[in-house]
């Protein structure tokens, strides 16, 4: 599945198309979640009967159940029907990031680091596809009931689905930015936030899920501004600004965001990328057992009267459900599988005592399949 698939396909909406798609979700979701289920039989009895990595599992089976006894999809009654489970199964999967988390978290010591966090990714890219699916198919439902539906593809229609065809990087940047900035402000008691200086290729577009683009960005962007406001605290000078760079090639864009924070601790540069390890575990799991759920986007913060770029259901005006300065310690690596889930990347180069710089690469032409692990490999274990 591609980026250019979902928007190629549902461009041309017709009664046909989004039964066909119903039927697609009827079949592709239970058997994902299928290959979950084994995966995480094959963990070690100590660590699957952790009560939060329980309680996942029967979440997955629970879903897997009910999507196996759906009958075929024939008329958009049928599909109405489906949708339904479908949202139900998205609400009820909330909980699954912060229980896997703390779950991994408690059993750091019963598996090694490296196998827990293939783990990790491997649960998390295919709990990314399967959103990625049901939530592209209940948006194409949305349009096709909308008033005044044309079958025929409109140039005035920026998504298809849950697909951005022309996100726009300086715009994503900027909007992201904003959101950080006024988190961060509300939360530091008179402070100074930094500026956010955006330059180069400002015209750069390319399609993508607007809810991954802003969960990244956001997250990038909000560690920038934590960071350069905790480094400068002390300084009665303005905090030096975050430096935006965004630079356009023939097959993907890349931005690179720069700060002047202090760069990372030494002692955590090493499990940067880990879900499971690192010298603040304790207070991870102890932060993620506040919070209820987590949808892995911008939902997560919010700001009354923020407005997002996607007016149809704006990422950025929904509840809050975390503070801004509760650190899950989740937000790089969790950022960075959303980044390879499209076949493009996150890296981090620390100076430690001056600053990061983050490098984000995205690809532009939206044809690259995601990235999961395959079905053989997992069939071969």
């Amino acid at each position: 599945m591609s980026l250019r698939q979902l928007f190629f396909f549902g461009r041309t909406l017709t009664e046909e198309r989004l039964i066909s798609s119903a039927n697609y979700v009827r079949d592709e979701l239970p058997t994902r979640i299928a290959h979950r289920l084994r995966e995480m039989q094959r963990l070690p009895y100590v660590v699957v009967t952790n009560p939060h990595l329980s309680h996942v599992y029967e979440l997955y089976y629970k879903s897997f159940e009910n999507f196996r006894k759906l009958p075929a999809v024939n008329t958009i009654e049928d599909n109405d029907a489906i949708c339904k489970v479908v949202s139900q199964s998205l609400r009820e999967h909330m909980t699954v990031i912060p229980k896997m988390v703390m779950g991994v978290l408690e059993c750091q010591n019963y598996m090694p680091a490296d196998q827990m966090d293939a783990f990790v990714n491997g649960m998390l890219r295919a709990r990314i596809s399967r959103r990625v699916i049901a939530e592209q198919h209940l948006a194409l439902t949305d349009t096709y009931n909308s008033p005044g539906h044309s079958p025929h593809p409109s140039s005035e229609n920026d998504f298809v689905g849950e697909v951005l065809l022309r996100c726009n990087a300086e715009d994503i940047v900027r909007d992201c930015g904003k959101f950080a900035q006024q988190v961060c402000r509300d939360s530091s008691e008179g402070s100074l936030v930094p500026e956010i200086n955006i330059r180069g290729h400002l015209g750069a577009t390319f399609p993508y899920v607007l809810s991954h683009l802003e969960y990244i960005i956001g997250e990038l962007l909000r560690n920038s501004i934590q960071a350069v406001m905790d480094h400068h605290k002390d300084s009665r000078q303005p905090p030096p600004p975050i430096e935006v760079l965004i630079c356009e090639a023939p097959q993907q864009v890349v931005v690179r965001i720069s700060d002047q924070g202090g760069g990372i601790p030494r002692e955590i540069l090493p499990y940067l990328w880990s879900f499971n390890k690192g010298p603040r575990s304790q207070q991870r799991l102890e932060s993620l057992g506040q919070v209820p759920a987590l949808a892995a986007n911008m939902n997560e913060v919010q700001i009354s009267g923020a407005s997002g770029t996607h007016s149809r259901d704006s990422s950025l005006s929904q509840l809050s459900i975390r503070h801004p300065k509760m650190r899950l310690g989740m937000g790089l690596p969790m950022s960075k599988v959303y980044a390879e889930y499209w076949a493009g990347g996150l890296e981090l180069h620390s100076l430690e005592g001056y600053g990061v710089d983050a490098f984000l690469q995205i690809s532009k032409l939206g044809n690259q399949n995601e990235q999961l692990i395959s079905r053989a490999s997992i069939d071969a274990a």
